[in-house]
């Protein structure tokens, strides 16, 4: 019915997250820390704030990492399901193994998505053209390593390129940013025996038979949080104001940076805004943290140790002097005294990196 509310919506986070490892060796994507929340924590937080609130996991990679982290996402104010897949089944198969919970108009979102679209905008779009399948749309300064997508002047979608290889074939600066409006009766042409891709034969296969589908371009915030400076470069995007945060980090703000409970601060250690610094951590005295700095749940910044532009997961042990710029730390790694990361050095959970050691890139 026109002008309803879509209540339902489904998140495909079927991979591996290999694109960013090391860090999802030890932790499913859907839950990297996003300023100390699971990233899919601010997916949900978007789809709450535009009246979705039932939400499908279509998942099938250490689904149980996603469980312990956010259970059934009640206390965010949404019901989040879980359909887990026994082998992956592409995106295609994603949304159709979900395709039996859902009904009417559903948002289907890839799992790595960061963004403040509005998506109440987005189904007023899809309503006032008589859309069946709505495509957000992201202009880029290079698509090459995108899904090209075409459309005529009314915004109607002519044809999918994928990833073109030569800059001949570069026809649009508009890519697919990976979330979608689709009237959910068309589920149904998905195949459900093999795995099948939405991107390469759904959609095109929809654009081929005459089916109203559209592109939606309008302006937000929007990143693909896959790789590790990606996912770096978000987390700086939501401290610095360039994005527009569906959900707070947790802890108390105070002075531009938010501060968990249960930990100690020297009285001449040095706090920058904007960071984040989680529950029950140690801050030694004379050590700097920030600006840009999020600061994992337990975690010791030594005496005179410096974090900056730096995300650090959980437990981390920072020696005294060492300096972090720019780096990603897994969870429970120590970092001997007097050593040196700097941009784009990323470690997995677990390491140890001996005193006075360079890490640079």
């Amino acid at each position: 019915m026109a002008g309803e509310r879509p209540a339902q919506a489904v998140i495909l986070a079927g991979g591996q997250g290999t694109r960013l490892r090391p860090l999802t060796l030890a932790r499913a994507k859907p839950v990297v820390p996003l300023l100390n929340r699971p990233f899919l924590a601010f997916q949900l937080a978007l789809l709450r704030e535009h009246g979705v609130t039932d939400v499908i996991l279509a998942c099938s990679y250490r689904v149980d990492d996603v469980r312990a982290a956010l259970g059934d996402a009640s206390q965010l104010g949404v019901r989040l399901r879980y359909v887990v897949e026994k082998e992956p089944l592409g995106t295609g198969g994603g949304v159709k193994n979900a395709a039996d919970l859902v009904a009417g108009t559903v948002f289907v979102l890839n799992g790595d998505i960061l963004t403040d679209a509005d998506l109440t905008a987005m189904r007023q779009f899809h309503e006032a053209r008589g859309s069946r399948t709505t495509i957000f749309l992201q202009p880029v300064p290079d698509p090459r390593q995108y899904g090209l997508v075409e459309t005529d002047t009314s915004g109607r979608l002519r044809r999918f390129r994928e990833k073109p290889a030569a800059d001949a074939e570069i026809t649009s600066n508009t890519i697919n940013a990976g979330i979608y409006l689709i009237d959910a009766p068309l589920l149904g042409r998905i195949p459900s025996e093999r795995p099948s891709s939405i991107e390469r034969e759904f959609f095109p296969a929809l654009i081929a038979d005459g089916i109203p589908c559209f592109g939606w371009c309008p302006t937000a915030y929007w990143r693909d949080i896959g790789n590790p400076a990606a996912y770096s470069a978000a987390q700086m995007d939501l401290l610095e104001g360039r994005a527009r945060m569906p959900l707070q980090p947790p802890g108390e703000c105070r002075e531009g940076s938010w501060i968990g409970g249960g930990g100690s601060v020297a009285a001449d250690a040095r706090l920058v805004p904007p960071s984040v610094v989680g529950a029950r951590v140690e801050l030694h005295r004379r050590c700097q943290v920030g600006p840009g700095a999020v600061i994992g749940d337990g975690s010791k910044i030594g005496p005179e140790a410096r974090v900056e532009g730096a995300v650090l997961w959980e437990r981390v042990e920072v020696g005294e002097g060492a300096v972090l710029r720019e780096c990603v730390i897994g969870a429970d790694v120590k970092i001997g005294a007097y050593a040196r990361l700097g941009p784009g050095i990323v470690l997995e959970s677990g390491a140890v990196i001996p005193e006075r050691t360079t890490l640079t890139r």
